[in-house]
């Protein structure tokens, strides 16, 4: 069906405009009458020649999915009908890609199948946990409630991994500028002294001549150092592929004096933020596992919160499987404890988030404070070292002309 772009007058005179889509021109004035506007412009959308050209439509961004969340709630709650809700959503939305899904997640509905159903077609932009919880509200008839959850979770969810991401991305940029600063001293600036010291005709100190031989050696074989690099790279990348790369890579990661100790405070804050929202939600809890360990990110986690559901399915608590997995801390497990006994265990597992959230912003602090000395003085050691290296000789013949 073609899409209109029109512009026409409300009953108070103000300009509006907007989209719409009608077999003709005549279907257009027809819904702007129904909604009570006066026509000034009707004209057909252009195609866009590039639609079909998917690296060039924008990404659906997770800031679009949470706004999507709380609109869809707001409108919800004011009793709007779901297909009138995703009409005006599809409306004022102007990222194309999503425009499009909304389009078809729309048309879905009109068919007849669920909400939940419609959304599934889209995995990358609204996965298990989304679409299983969309369904629990459905059923229960708490769709805005569910939806208000859900973007609620969403943004703690982004906050946790602009943390992490932002506490991993600093020491990785400050090392590249390290390492190629380093290199293109050793490969175009001493050879320069190089030249100057071959003149004196006299002997180098040993530091001045150790650095001249690693720079011979880097201007020798940069290519192959690259090589080497982006090979072992892909190797590694192949590595972890597999099963066996992938469970010993997270285990050892989870061990890493600062940086593992960081990742476990994450696994934790989004193991019990994700749990207790899908159960306060009304999921299954062995449902809610099984899309929570899919979610998890590392295969260590992932598998203690498998053992976690085989205990719950033989009778067991959740408590003592996660206590018996050494993945997360004896208090974590104390409180799940508590919360499992009182029946209140997604409240608990909310404000175990909460507290674990405050302990991964102060984990990201202490990370940053520690790396930023080391960072300076690995670059004052090695850029000082070859300054000081390239000044030797000239030093040892200005004292030897002195005396």
């Amino acid at each position: 069906m073609p899409v209109y772009l029109w512009e026409g007058k409300n009953r108070t005179g103000e300009v509006q405009k907007g989209e719409m889509e009608a077999p003709n021109e005549a279907g257009i004035r027809v819904n702007l009458n129904r909604l009570r506007i006066s026509p000034t412009k009707i004209k057909k959308k252009p195609k866009d020649l590039f639609e079909n050209v998917a690296f060039l439509q924008p990404k659906v961004k997770q800031s679009d999915v949470i706004l999507f969340c709380r609109q869809f709630s707001t409108m919800i709650d004011a009793g709007l009908p779901i297909i009138q809700c995703l009409d005006i959503l599809y409306a004022q939305q102007e990222n194309k890609t999503f425009k499009k899904m909304l389009k078809d997640i729309k048309n879905s509905v009109e068919g007849g199948s669920t909400l939940a159903e419609a959304l599934q077609k889209y995995p990358n932009h609204f996965d298990n946990l989304f679409v299983n919880m969309v369904a629990a509200g459905e059923a229960g008839g708490i769709l805005d409630i569910i939806l208000k959850r859900l973007s609620n979770y969403l943004e703690k969810a982004a906050k946790l991994k602009a943390k992490v991401k932002g506490a991993m991305t600093y020491p990785i940029i400050t090392m590249v500028i390290a390492v190629v600063v380093v290199a293109v001293i050793l490969v175009f600036v001493i050879p320069v002294f190089q030249e100057m010291f071959a003149d004196f005709g006299s002997e180098l100190p040993v530091f001045t001549q150790m650095v001249v031989n690693a720079s011979n050696f880097t201007k020798n074989n940069i290519l192959y150092m690259i090589g080497a690099l982006v090979l072992f790279a892909y190797a590694f990348k192949r590595f972890y592929k597999t099963e066996k790369g992938s469970d010993l890579t997270d285990k050892y990661v989870l061990k890493l004096p600062v940086f593992g100790i960081l990742l476990r405070k994450v696994a934790v804050a989004k193991f019990t933020r994700t749990m207790g929202t899908m159960l306060a939600s009304g999921v299954a809890i062995l449902e809610a596992l099984d899309i929570v360990a899919k979610t998890a990110g590392n295969k260590t986690v992932e598998k203690a919160i498998y053992n976690v559901r085989t205990g719950i399915a033989e009778g067991r608590t959740m408590a003592d499987p996660l206590a018996e997995s050494g993945v997360f801390p004896a208090m974590v497990c104390q409180m799940i404890a508590v919360g499992e006994s009182t029946g209140a265990l997604d409240s608990m597992l909310e404000k175990i988030a909460d507290f674990y959230d405050e302990q991964v912003d102060q984990a990201v602090e202490n990370l940053t404070s520690m790396i930023e000395p080391f960072m300076l003085v690995f670059l004052g050691v090695t850029i000082g070292g070859l300054v000081i290296a390239m000044y030797l000789p000239i030093f040892k013949m200005a004292g030897a002309i002195t005396g």
